[in-house]
């Protein structure tokens, strides 16, 4: 007995060291259906592999385990299993397009396309059923898998690019909040596309620095962008706030026409009113349109729009919408028969008083602000709208307000005449590629003449002053054909046309007064320039919005960086500054030492 249980104990003991219990060999052909498809082609025949036998178990490697070759219930022969990745459910194993490997007893072979398809050619003739296994396996995460899902990432980054999130009013997170609600799991975001999106104060005199061009609207060699240059930007990044000046040009055609079909000096033309009916509704259509886009700009990227407020030249067009309602109401056709409350006049001065509080409270306080700095031909549109307000009030029979406003007009059209004629050593160069900017010298006097002749009910000496100066302004900016060539199509043109057609009405206002063959001449002259004119900016304007498309490119004013910096900084490991490639900004973001700027 004690030899027995020795022996046996002596047998499970060399058992177990030889199989432990939790690595005991199974082979798969030992279970009935276990992982097996019958093959479908019979003449296709995998090679054999030779039977496997235990005392081989224990000299091969832990990692290299061979299934018999010839299955123990039914003595059917078995191919070797080739490890792929594929989906779980078994397919057929096209052995003819594809590259193996062939296990021995002591080694493993490599096989080449042709040698399996020979050695299958050579085992075809058996013609033994056989039955292939496919193992599914997970895809290992390597350096190959990481790269393509960068790529994938990379590629889905492209149409929503993060770095336009410092310009949207919630950072994105709106989209996040609606896509979450629709079940859509969070896009993964690349570190070195957001990384620069934090929101950066520009000061006034950063847009003289890194900008040059009579609108400041081209960037300068040394600068670069805080959005990508090489691609197209949204749509509402790109639609300007000078976009308003369509709307001052073709509404104040509307006030031309009517006062052409009115006014008894030019009765000899016999215009009718349906072209001012015309062009009043397409006035009011563009202001309602143009209107709608930017208050969209406004909800989704406020601080695009608050970029244009501290641009030196763009904060002038914010009075451009309140400017052409009250061009509107002023050119309101008498076909239509509506009556104007005087309640209408206060809703449409409020928002032109309140920017007039901030922008001259500006120009006295000083200040990178103040007017010796930022002095430009487009601040006239800050002091138009006094004198169009006094003439509407006026013809709707109020005294005090239009007083008051032509009052505090005339007094800073006076400030901002002599700076810009003077140009003070601390004002910015204008550049020598002038073009018809200057024109605006000619609305302010040419609308307050006519704002005076409504207040007083004469075309008197104050009037006829004002009407003077803006006459002689016109004809010394005409004279010079330099100011007109030389220069590319911007939306910033059409602020330049209500000058003319300024300059045209208040000449037929002044030929009813003083009626001879000159006056009526000059007026129909002027008359006819600002015509050609806003039809050729309107040809223009369509022509590159449905034709060549280029009528909004990227709004390079509005993507400057907060401060000057090198564009040759390199990255560092210590975090000193930050390059980022495509557009985006180098910002020094060192706390101790030097700054980079």
């Amino acid at each position: 007995m004690d030899g027995k249980e020795n022996l046996s104990s002596t047998k499970e003991s060399s058992d177990s060291e030889r199989f432990p219990s939790i690595f005991k060999y199974i082979a798969s052909n030992s279970i009935s259906g276990f992982d097996t498809t019958p093959s479908p082609r019979s003449d296709i025949a995998l090679f054999e592999v030779p039977e496997v036998i235990e005392d081989d178990i224990q000299e091969r490697p832990d990692n290299v385990i061979l299934p018999t070759s010839q299955d123990q219930t039914g003595g059917l022969a078995h191919a070797h299993s080739i490890s792929i990745s594929m989906p779980s459910s078994p397919t057929l194993f096209q052995a003819e397009h594809s590259y193996g490997f062939l296990a021995c007893e002591k080694s493993i072979s490599y096989l080449t396309k042709d040698e399996l398809n020979n050695h299958v050619t050579a085992n075809s003739s058996s013609h033994q059923k056989m039955e292939a296994k496919c193992h599914s396996q997970p895809i290992s995460f390597g350096r190959s898998n990481t790269v393509a899902t960068s790529d994938v990432l990379t590629q889905s980054n492209k149409f929503k690019d993060k770095r336009y999130d410092s310009f949207k009013t919630w950072s994105g997170k709106l989209e996040k909040q609606i896509s979450n609600l629709r079940g859509k799991p969070p896009e993964p975001e690349i570190e070195n596309l957001t990384k620069n999106t934090k929101r950066e104060v520009v000061p006034a005199h950063r847009f003289f620095d890194a900008l040059e061009g009579p609108e400041l609207d081209k960037l300068k060699a040394s600068e670069v962008l805080v959005l990508p240059e090489d691609k197209k930007w949204p749509f509402l990044l790109r639609f300007p706030v000078s976009s308003f000046g369509i709307c001052l040009g073709v509404s104040s055609q509307a006030i031309l026409w009517k006062t052409l079909a009115t006014s008894p000096s030019t009765s000899f033309l016999h215009f009718g009113l349906t072209v001012n009916l015309v062009l009043w509704c397409l006035s009011l259509a563009l202001l309602g349109i143009i209107s709608s886009i930017y208050i969209v700009k406004i909800i989704l990227y406020f601080e695009a729009v608050r970029r244009e407020y501290y641009h030196p030249i763009r904060v002038n067009f914010f009075f451009a919408p309140w400017i052409s309602c009250l061009f509107l109401a002023i050119g309101i056709p008498s076909s239509i028969g509506i009556k104007l409350h005087a309640a209408l006049w206060y809703v449409l001065m409020g928002p032109i008083f309140l920017l007039e509080l901030k922008i001259y409270g500006q120009w006295m306080s000083g200040g990178r602000r103040r007017l010796s700095k930022v002095a430009n031909p487009s601040n006239h549109l800050s002091i138009v709208g006094n004198f169009v307000g006094a003439l509407l009030g006026a013809s709707m029979g109020l005294n005090e307000g239009p007083i008051f406003f032509f009052a505090v007009g005339l007094a800073h059209y006076c400030v901002l005449f002599v700076t810009l004629y003077q140009r003070l050593p601390t004002n910015e160069t204008l550049p020598k590629d002038l073009h018809p900017v200057f024109f605006l010298f000619v609305a302010a006097p040419s609308v307050a003449s006519m704002a005076w002749t409504k207040i007083t009910g004469e075309f008197g000496f104050g009037s006829r002053i004002a009407y003077f100066i803006a006459l002689f302004l016109y004809a010394s900016l005409a004279v010079r054909i330099n100011f007109f060539r030389g220069f590319r199509f911007s939306l910033a043109w059409w602020a330049y046309t209500f000058p003319m057609t300024g300059a045209s009405i208040a000449t037929i206002r002044y030929s009813v007064e003083v009626t001879n063959i000159f006056t009526q001449i000059l007026s129909v002259a002027l008359t006819a320039i600002s015509i050609i004119a806003v039809a050729s900016l309107l040809t223009s304007t369509v022509v590159h919005a449905f034709v060549l498309r280029d009528l909004f490119p990227n709004d390079i004013a509005i993507a400057i960086s907060g401060s000057k910096v090198d564009k040759n900084i390199n990255t560092s490991d210590n975090g000193a500054c930050q390059s980022v490639s495509n557009g985006d900004h180098y910002q020094a973001n060192q706390k101790e030492g030097p700054s980079l700027a």
